[in-house]
């Protein structure tokens, strides 16, 4: 009878030693982990980004740059996570808005133009860049000086962007290519497959500063649409949205948003048109 006693207070004690363990892993994010939750940073943040946009968000081995990259930076490092806690994650036009609403991401900074399309789905914080849709050709190209000019030409840009949209809508007489990313679009232009690429002017200055396109391509510099950077989110996480607003408006009154917009697009010649630095919109 002792024994059967004391087998029964053994199997006891192992069991809520087993269910105390499982308590503590399902609180326990591990190294790669989202330990942030919906409204704040802390141990890591997953952000998404642009790989392919020179000047703006870009993959090089391990090392990861761009304008997009630096105030995703300093807006995590407000909210309590440091650079090293950052996990990078690829958010192509088209997956932007899945990335969010699964959880695969915290936030997205990847040329994000504010939408109202996009605001059934997720929310914004910021804005905290205005570009403007333009045009990239070949340097020795004339015949194209603003969109009116395209039509019968054959124009690229990118699956799911608000560019490739835009040309939809309005000039019905282009034949669009949309590709998976912008930096496919350059090789088709060079040898003149294409005529024009279409998407922000900002990330057509960084694709033009590239050295492999030294002296090869060039901005119109004639914009047709207003696009409005901004942070994607979860949907109708404002607790979010208010502490990203906030640091970027420290970002740009101590100077960091002009220092990150020079050191990576000033050498394309590149300067911010009208509106910038934008004041965030109020969240909600």
């Amino acid at each position: 009878m002792t024994t059967r006693r004391l087998g029964a207070v053994t199997a006891a004690a192992v069991l809520a030693l087993g269910l105390a363990a499982c308590g503590s892993d399902a609180g326990n994010t591990g190294g790669g982990g989202d330990a942030t939750g919906g409204s704040g940073g802390g141990a890591g943040l997953k952000i998404g980004i642009k790989f392919d946009q020179p000047g703006l968000g870009l993959k090089k081995g391990t090392e990861y740059s761009g304008f997009d990259v630096d105030v995703a930076k300093y807006v995590a490092k407000e909210l309590g996570t440091e650079e090293a806690d950052i996990t990078w994650v690829q958010a192509p036009s088209a997956q932007r808005e899945t990335l969010i609403e699964t959880g695969q991401v915290n936030m997205v900074f990847a040329t994000y133009s504010i939408t109202d399309a996009r605001k059934e789905k997720v929310s914004f914080a910021g804005p905290y860049f205005i570009a403007g849709q333009d045009l990239l050709i070949r340097s020795d190209d004339s015949s194209i000086t603003g969109p009116d000019a395209l039509e019968g030409k054959k124009l690229c840009s990118v699956t799911g962007s608000t560019s490739a949209q835009k040309v939809k809508d309005k000039y019905p007489g282009v034949q669009l290519q949309e590709l998976s990313g912008y930096s496919e679009c350059l090789p088709a232009l060079a040898n003149k497959t294409l005529d024009a690429l279409t998407t922000d002017d900002t990330i057509l200055a960084g694709l033009a500063a590239q050295p492999e396109y030294a002296g090869k391509f060039k901005v119109v510099g004639s914009t047709f649409s207003e696009e409005r950077y901004g942070v994607g989110i979860k949907k109708g996480d404002t607790a979010l949205c208010e502490k990203i607003n906030a640091a970027l408006k420290k970002m740009v009154e101590d100077g960091s948003w002009q220092k990150a917009l020079d050191a990576n697009l000033g050498p394309a010649g590149y300067k911010a048109g009208a509106g910038n630095p934008p004041t965030p919109d109020t969240c909600s």
